[in-house]
Order: structure tokens, then sequence, then C-alpha cells
């Protein structure tokens, strides 16, 4: 049994390695991020992972685990901004608001599939010009759903969060942690 990640994602393999579990492959899978048309951000962030799950290659022992982070500000999805000019637009929407911070996991093995995800409030700081330009200048919005990184730099414009800090982050271990056991992969094999 092989446990394929199906994401790039360096901090998803950090998350998992905090829990002692190490990827056997990387697999990212290509597929079409579009919302549907309506879509809300919940379903589909829920749809983005089990797609992502379903993409990857496997064989039928292999596990394979994807997830899907998704910014959301009332029913508006705010995906990874293409450039700087569209992280500034997004930061600024959520300058001094609270917004939803949707994480979701989807395991597969074989032809089951098993999907959890996490809401996480957040609240950002009301952003000066400084913390904007500060913050656009080191270039830690880039592949980040709504253009920041609680992890990095943008740790100092958050001052709330109301969930887990690991799905705000990429992936709620709590959450991944047991759907890795559902799916008969043990977790704590290597632990003393």
């Amino acid at each position: 049994m092989k446990l394929i990640l199906g994401s790039a994602s360096p901090r998803r393999r950090e998350l998992l390695a905090q829990i002692g579990v190490v990827a056997d492959e990387i697999r990212p899978p290509e597929i079409d991020e579009t919302p549907l048309k309506g879509e809300l951000p919940r379903p589909y962030c829920l749809r983005m992972a089990r797609e992502k799950a379903i993409a990857v290659t496997a064989a039928a022992e292999d596990i394979v685990l994807a997830a899907d982070t998704t910014v959301a500000l009332g029913r508006r999805i705010l995906g990874k901004p293409g450039n700087a000019a569209e992280a500034a637009q997004f930061l600024l929407m959520l300058s001094g608001r609270r917004h939803r911070v949707i994480t979701a996991v989807a395991l597969r093995r074989g032809d089951r599939l098993w999907t959890r995800d996490v809401v996480s409030a957040v609240r950002m700081k009301r952003l000066s010009d400084e913390d904007l330009n500060g913050y656009l200048a080191s270039n830690d919005w880039q592949g980040k759903a709504g253009g920041y990184g609680i992890q990095g730099p943008a740790g100092a414009l958050i001052p709330w969060i109301q969930g887990s800090f690991t799905a705000i982050v990429g992936l709620p271990l709590v959450e991944t942690a047991g759907l890795l056991q559902a799916a008969g992969y043990p977790i704590w094999k290597d632990r003393p």
C-alpha cells in the first residue's frame, strides 16, 4: 500500500509530517477548478477535493489523499489570485472583515471515497497602505486561496481565528488522521 498525495502544496507535506506521515509519491492532478455557476463555497470545496482524489491514477490498494482550501467572503469564492493586482483586490475585500476558510479533504482507496470538510472563521485586521503594499511585495500571496497564507507573513494581519489552524493552512490534521485510519493507514506506525 502506497500513500499518494494529490497535491503539490509544500504546506500539506509539512502538515502531514507533523503527524509522522510521509507520502510515498506526490501526484498533483490537473483538473478544472472553475466554480460552477451559482456554486456556493462549501459544496465547491468538497467537489474540488473529490475531483482531485478521483483524478489521480493509483493502484486499487493505494491511498490517494487530496484536499482543497477555499476562502469565502459571504457567497463569494476567492481563489488563487493570478497577479498582484488581483491579490490586492482580494486583500482589500477581506480587510477589517471576517471571512470563512473551508478546507475539504478527500481520501480514495480503490472505489471507496471518504470526505470531510472543516470551516473556520478568520478576521483580517483593517489593512493600512503599508500593510497591503508590504505584504504584496513579499510575494507570499502567490498560489494561496484568498491571496494570503496565515502561516507566513500574513500571520501579522490575522488577529483572530475560530476553528482549525491547520485547516486554515491547508490540511485539517485531526480529520485527515481520522480518514487515513478509516482507510487502513496506520499513522502512528513509526512512533516509539
